[in-house]
């Protein structure tokens, strides 16, 4: 795996603006790829990270994908930092198990 750092991140962008997934959505999947709303698009899935890299390997190798990224766990401290700064997770950049049944995450102050 290779992380990627974009040299044109602007030091004064938002938390949520900062994470590995808005870097791939802004920088690749839109401009390159043509997918601007990730939750929309039926040329993206997503791979729950239960699964983990060896399936989005097996989507390409069968030829179900031509691509497949796998990203870096969101920290707690990154998603601290976007819920502080009242931001919104970009999306699929979260992914919880057990599933919450009411999906809600409460995190006591």
């Amino acid at each position: 795996m290779v992380r990627v750092g974009v040299p044109g991140a602007e030091p004064d962008a938002g938390p949520a603006d900062r994470l590995d997934i808005s870097i791939l959505q802004d920088e690749l999947l839109a401009p390159t790829l043509g997918i601007d709303d990730p939750r929309t698009s039926d040329r993206i899935e997503f791979v729950g990270g239960i699964h983990g890299p060896g399936e989005l390997a097996r989507r390409v190798d069968s030829g179900r994908a031509q691509v497949g990224f796998s990203m870096y766990p969101v920290s707690l401290d990154e998603l601290l930092a976007v819920s502080d700064a009242g931001m919104i997770m970009p999306p699929k950049s979260t992914w919880f198990e057990p599933k919450l049944l009411s999906g809600l995450f409460v995190h006591t102050l």
